[in-house]
């Protein structure tokens, strides 16, 4: 295993972060998106989140507080939005396409999740920008692409989770289909937007050329899916639900203890024979039921019934503990809380906190980069912005005077 010197040094000046001097609108709602943006700008990327006045994007009255919804701080909103500035921007107005065609010519990337069609429609579409600044990566994010037969249709998270075939396969054959407890669709396609412009940068870094991206949340969600689709692809086997199993191997899957419910991999056959004999039960690795790995699999639930003998005599982190550090694969299945206190996520800096926007006195703790960057992880420098509170500063480097931008909010166009 490779290790990583976390204090090598790094010379006299800390390295600039990854995306430093890259500057991005982001003109995305709810959840794809701004999650796009949040990762670009986790990075360091200058992100400008362009919303309309008065409302905002969505998720700032989403949320499990109902008070900071009302105040268009939604929990939902403050998750993906750290780092970033806020425009409020009236876009069917001709000042407020005037003012982010200003912008796009200053700016690198534009982000975008309307349905197909709404930008251009607005005369600030692909072709309209591209004039504006030949070096600019639009990357649009919708449910099903820019193309094809379901381009226009409205996609949300659960809506792309049925479509893509995940919830057919999640959940027991009794139960099946079941959705993921969380907006796993969405969160793909915006890990895939911020892959692709990240890509784009470095071929406009190559040849100045820019890129229009036109990321699928169906896509993605197949992508993501790996052997489940790849098997039925190149085998014509179907996949069906099969609960907490793994249908490459057995024992693989989740295992009752004493206490509490593990997951145990022990997928090669070395890993079985260990499992067996930690948990006092080497009578199996004979057993003419599971001598062969495919057999294991023709008998998992027999295997999982002798297995789970053996596993009740001792708690769910015992067996973590034991299994872990003899090479079986193994761990709790936890609560979001419990997992979010993991003392590994504490040594990697995961969980960051940051100063509450609008002036509460609480800590906002939101998540960080789920990589680090030369043994370091990446800061959030600032809290998410309130709405439009960035609005003058913005209007102000893009050459507007006062005048002006006075003007402009009594027309209503930020």
């Amino acid at each position: 295993m490779t290790s990583y010197d976390t204090q090598a040094p790094l010379g006299d000046q800390a390295p600039l972060a990854l995306l430093d001097g890259v500057r991005v609108l982001d003109l995305t709602n709810v959840l794809a998106g701004p999650f796009a943006g949040y990762q670009l700008a986790l990075h360091g990327a200058e992100v400008l989140k362009v919303e309309m006045p008065q409302s905002g994007d969505l998720a700032r009255r989403l949320g499990a507080d109902r008070e900071l919804s009302e105040d268009l701080l939604g929990a939902s909103f403050l998750a993906q939005n750290a780092g970033k500035r806020s425009l409020t921007l009236n876009l069917k107005d001709p000042q407020g396409r005037e003012a982010l065609l200003r912008a796009v010519r200053e700016y690198d990337v534009l982000i975008e999740n309307f349905r197909p069609g709404v930008m251009d429609r607005l005369g600030v579409g692909w072709q309209a920008l591209r004039e504006e600044n030949p070096r600019l990566v639009y990357c649009a994010i919708s449910g099903f692409g820019q193309s094809g037969p379901l381009r226009g249709r409205p996609a949300y998270d659960q809506i792309v989770q049925g479509l893509s075939g995940m919830m057919s396969v999640t959940g027991t054959p009794e139960n099946s289909p079941l959705r993921a407890g969380f907006p796993v669709a969405d969160t793909l396609g915006g890990m895939a937007a911020a892959y692709a412009v990240a890509a784009a940068l470095v071929r406009r870094e190559r040849t100045g050329a820019g890129a229009c991206l036109d990321v699928s949340m169906l896509e993605s969600a197949l992508t993501a899916m790996g052997w489940v689709t790849s098997n039925y692809l190149i085998t014509g086997h179907p996949p069906q639900p099969m609960g907490n199993e793994n249908f490459t191997a057995a024992p693989s899957g989740t295992f009752a203890t004493a206490d509490g419910h593990l997951n145990i991999a022990a997928n090669r056959q070395q890993q079985f024979t260990t499992l067996c004999r930690l948990i006092g039960r080497a009578d199996l690795i004979d057993d003419e039921r599971f001598a062969h790995p495919a057999d294991r699999k023709t008998h998992r639930d027999e295997l999982r019934h002798e297995v789970e003998k053996g596993l009740s005599l001792r708690t769910a982190k015992e067996w973590e503990d034991i299994l872990s550090d003899a090479g079986v694969p193994a761990a709790r299945v936890l609560s979001v809380p419990d997992a979010l206190g993991l003392e590994q996520l504490a040594e990697r800096d995961f969980v960051r906190t940051l100063p509450f926007p609008g002036g509460r006195s609480r800590p906002l703790r939101v998540l960080g980069s789920p990589f680090q960057v030369d043994g370091v992880a990446v800061d959030d420098a600032t809290p998410p912005p309130v709405l439009g509170e960035h609005t003058d500063q913005v209007l102000a480097e893009l050459g507007y005077g006062t005048d002006e931008i006075t003007a402009m909010k009594e027309r209503g166009t930020v």
